[in-house]
C-alpha cells in the first residue's frame, strides 16, 4: 500500500479518487495547502503527491527540489488549471511523473495515479533530447509504463486541439509507439523508441523510430493493415503460424490520421493530422 497526498484538494475529484477500485488499496490523505503539505512529508514518508489544482504548473515544478529533498522517492502528479506546451517541456525535464489541465477525467487521474503509486525503475523512461513548443525530441524506454506516460505529456502538449480529435490521434500514435516497443524493442527496457512531436498552426507530426531491424511490408501477409478492404481475411493466415490478432490498431490509425508513412525497412514512421 502506498501512502498518496493530494494538497488543496478539489472535494469532487479527492472523494472520486477515494471511491475509485485502482486505488482502494491506497491511502489518500489530504494537505490543506502547500506548507501544510510541506509539514506532512517532513513527518513521514508518501509515495505520490498530487498538487494542488489551482496552482500553475509552473509554480509547482519550483518546489520539487524541496519536495524531494523531504520525501527523495515520492513521485508528483501535477494538476493545474491549464498546460502551456512550455510548462509541459519544463515538467518532463523535471522528471515529474504525469501532468494534466483542467477539466480534470477522475478515471484517468485515478489510473495515472495508481501507476505512480506502483511504479519501479520509472526515472529514467523517458528522457528529453531536445525541446521546443514546435518541437520536442525524447527517447522513451520500450515499457508500457514509459509508454503511457509518454502518452499523457503528449496530449497535454495538445491541449488546445478539441477533445475528440485531439483523443482519436492521441489514440493511433498510442498504437504506433506500443507497436514499435513490441516489435522494434521487445519491451526491453534497455531498448529506446526514438520521438519527435512536432506542431505547427494548421498540423501535428510525430515521428518514431523503433530499435529494431525493420520489416518488409510485402511479407506481411499475416497482418490486417495489408488488407484495408478485408482485414478479416488474416485471421486464418495468422492462425495457421500460430501468431495472436494483430495489424487491427495499425489498420485504425491509417484511418484516423491523414497521412501515415513508413520507411524501407518500417521501422520509421510518420504520423500526420490536419488541424485545420
Amino acid at each position: 500500500m502506498a501512502r498518496i497526498l493530494m494538497v488543496a484538494p478539489d472535494e469532487t475529484l479527492l472523494k472520486a479518487l477515494r471511491a475509485s477500485p485502482l486505488l482502494e488499496e491506497h491511502a489518500i490523505e489530504a494537505a490543506r495547502g502547500e506548507m501544510d503539505a510541506l509539514r506532512q512529508l517532513r513527518r513521514r514518508a508518501f509515495g505520490v503527491l498530487i498538487s494542488a489544482p489551482e496552482t500553475p504548473l509552473d509554480e509547482d515544478v519550483a518546489m520539487l527540489d524541496e519536495v524531494r529533498s523531504l520525501c527523495p522517492g515520492v513521485r508528483i502528479v501535477l494538476l493545474a488549471p491549464e498546460a502551456t506546451p512550455d510548462q509541459v517541456i519544463l515538467a518532463l525535464r523535471n522528471r515529474v511523473f504525469a501532468c494534466f489541465s483542467a477539466p480534470f477525467d477522475p478515471s484517468e487521474v485515478a489510473d495515472m495515479v495508481a501507476r505512480a503509486a506502483e511504479a519501479q525503475h520509472w526515472k529514467d523512461g523517458i528522457q528529453v533530447v531536445s525541446a521546443t513548443p514546435g518541437w520536442i525530441s525524447v527517447l522513451v524506454a520500450c515499457r508500457l509504463l514509459s509508454a503511457e506516460r509518454l502518452v499523457n505529456f503528449f496530449t497535454e502538449l495538445q491541449s488546445d486541439v478539441p477533445e475528440a480529435p485531439r483523443d482519436d490521434f492521441m489514440s493511433a500514435f498510442r498504437e504506433v509507439l506500443m507497436n514499435a516497443m513490441e516489435h522494434g524493442g521487445g519491451f526491453d527496457p534497455d531498448q529506446v523508441v526514438e520521438v519527435t512531436a512536432v506542431r505547427t498552426e494548421r498540423t501535428a507530426v510525430f515521428y518514431l523510430r523503433d530499435p529494431g531491424p525493420g520489416f518488409d511490408f510485402d511479407a506481411l501477409r499475416h497482418a490486417a493493415i495489408t488488407q484495408p478492404d478485408d482485414p478479416l481475411t488474416v485471421a486464418e493466415v495468422r492462425a495457421e503460424s500460430g501468431l495472436r490478432p494483430g495489424g487491427f490498431g495499425l489498420l485504425i490509425t491509417r484511418r484516423i490520421v491523414d497521412e501515415m508513412i513508413h520507411s524501407e525497412h518500417g521501422n520509421d514512421v510518420i504520423l500526420i493530422k490536419h488541424l485545420k
